[in-house]
């Protein structure tokens, strides 16, 4: 079994990928299978509504220009999938938003490939907007058949610079509990 996670924050080592990593630890340590890809600040444009992938009915959107495709791919090959954002003005990043746009149309035009795969969303925000956030992710998983995972308490942290996750108590425990969550997930529904 193998999970996926997306890391949409430009900030590469910031604290969207460190709780996406206390996730991955928890799912390691349950033998899962795991891989972190790097999505945000990636130069990623959203959909443009123009059916071609459709269409094409060949499990890839026609813009070849950026890590949508591969991250598309990534998606239909794992059995898990955990999406990570901070909030920006109460909302998703604008590469998130790309992301599961452009992967949403592809995999609801191509079959649905997504649907029963495991989903689960983390946020981070400063201070506020964090549900919003998970909430968009979450309609990403839904639309797409997917099951949710939760976890102890709302998965995010309140955390502003960097390094301030690491001092969230609450949202550490938070990640590891919806790692092993998710490994639970898996495993039953792998019987």
């Amino acid at each position: 079994m193998k999970v996926v996670a997306f890391n949409c924050s430009p900030r590469k080592g910031g604290n969207t990928e460190r709780m996406l990593g206390t996730v991955l630890d928890a799912l390691e340590a349950e033998g899962i299978g795991t891989e972190l890809v790097q999505v945000g600040g990636e130069d990623i444009h959203g959909c443009r509504a123009c059916g071609t992938c459709r269409r094409n009915a060949d499990g890839r959107c026609v813009f070849d220009d950026d890590i949508v495709n591969s991250c598309y791919a990534k998606m239909v090959e794992a059995d898990g999938i955990v999406i990570g954002s901070p909030t920006y003005f109460a909302d998703l990043t604008p590469e998130a938003k790309a992301l599961i746009d452009r992967c949403g149309y592809v995999a609801r035009g191509n079959g649905n490939p997504l649907r029963r795969k495991v989903g689960a969303s983390v946020c981070v925000a400063r201070r506020a907007g964090s549900i919003h956030v998970l909430d968009s992710i979450n309609h990403f998983f839904t639309i797409n058949e997917m099951v949710l995972v939760s976890s102890s308490y709302w998965a995010m942290s309140l955390s502003g610079a960097r390094g301030d996750y690491e001092k969230d108590d609450e949202g550490l425990r938070t990640m590891e509990v919806l790692g092993e969550n998710m490994a639970w997930a898996l495993k039953r529904l792998r019987d």
